[in-house]
């Protein structure tokens, strides 16, 4: 009886295991919190609200969308780098809090190399350079060589200190030895805008703030910041072939969990972001949107922000960019 006692015992207690185990591994059951570090009605948070029914459906649990905007991205990634590592909270990062932002700002409130897991990267925006139609120079070879020859005569435009725009207009800069007056707006749209007005000569913004006026010819595109042409502009160059070799510089933004979240967790979510990403209606709505989706591996997407942050640093660095 003593023996029965024990074996009925161990099975009890290994099913009790492998039940913890599914629990650990068989995500959700419970609601799914994804922290975006974007205020509501930007491309981020449209591209998140654009998949959370696909999750919310494939998950079998809600997927909610909690905007937690604030320097740069670090408030709303402090909260996820502080939460349980159980897969029900999620971070959407950008490439300033997770690669950027460690040389931008003295202090950071979490490691983005260590607090994190990298689970899919989301997408990626394309920037272009545009100009006004009034510079003497129609191609970036031709502009490049104008600002050479004139040092700190002509202003660049870009969406914030600290962005993924004014980072493109340094290593712009630093990768053609030229010097441009670096003028900081408050987003791509103002940015823009200070070109057609005249404020300025030149800017780097993302595509949506400048299409129209480049189809318009109110604004002149001298090359794209992504390694390869873009759909909407395929008559514009690359900076890498208009003659800057091998400048590229996209902002970007990822899904990221605590560090010590179980793989199995990650795989599972992996899984469903990488699939609603590629949904070809999605796909094609991210593009309309003038966002590329990026989805990847979350050993992919890991080795990419280590990248990142290596690459950024550098030009900070050099540019001598501070936010505090």
């Amino acid at each position: 009886m003593r023996t029965l006692a024990r074996a009925a015992a161990a099975l009890v207690l290994a099913g009790l295991t492998m039940a913890v185990a599914a629990q650990t591994t068989d995500l959700p059951h419970q609601p799914v919190r994804m922290v975006v570090t974007f205020p509501p009605g930007g491309s981020a948070d449209a591209v998140v609200r654009m998949i959370v029914p696909r999750l919310t459906e494939k998950l079998g649990q809600q997927v909610i969308v909690d905007n937690r905007p604030g320097a740069g991205g670090n408030v709303g990634l402090s909260l996820v780098a502080k939460a349980p590592a159980d897969g029900y909270t999620l971070g959407v990062g950008a490439a300033g809090a997770l690669s950027a932002n460690s040389s931008l700002y003295a202090q950071m409130p979490f490691d983005p190399l260590k607090d994190f897991q990298a689970v899919s990267g989301l997408a990626a925006i394309p920037f272009v350079l545009v100009g006004s139609p009034t510079l003497p120079a129609h191609t970036l070879k031709d502009l490049l060589a104008l600002a050479k020859a004139q040092p700190d005569k002509f202003s660049i435009a870009h969406g914030g200190n600290g962005t993924a725009m004014h980072l493109s207009a340094a290593l712009l800069a630093q990768m053609a030895d030229v010097k441009l007056v670096q003028v900081p707006y408050k987003g791509s749209g103002p940015a823009a805008l200070a070109v057609l007005a005249g404020n300025v000569q030149l800017a780097v913004v993302d595509l949506p703030a400048a299409l129209q006026q480049i189809r318009a010819g109110k604004l002149v595109a001298y090359a794209v910041t992504s390694p390869r042409r873009l759909p909407q502009l395929p008559d514009v160059p690359t900076a890498s072939e208009a003659g800057l070799a091998g400048y590229e510089s996209i902002g970007w933004f990822g899904v990221v969990a605590p560090a010590g979240t179980p793989p199995a967790v990650v795989q599972r979510l992996n899984a469903e972001i990488t699939g609603a990403l590629n949904d070809e209606a999605i796909r094609t709505h991210m593009r309309d949107l003038g966002v590329e989706p990026m989805p990847t591996t979350p050993e992919a997407f890991e080795a990419y922000i280590r990248s990142e942050t290596t690459k950024w640093a550098k030009v900070i660095h050099q540019a001598n960019i501070k936010l505090d």
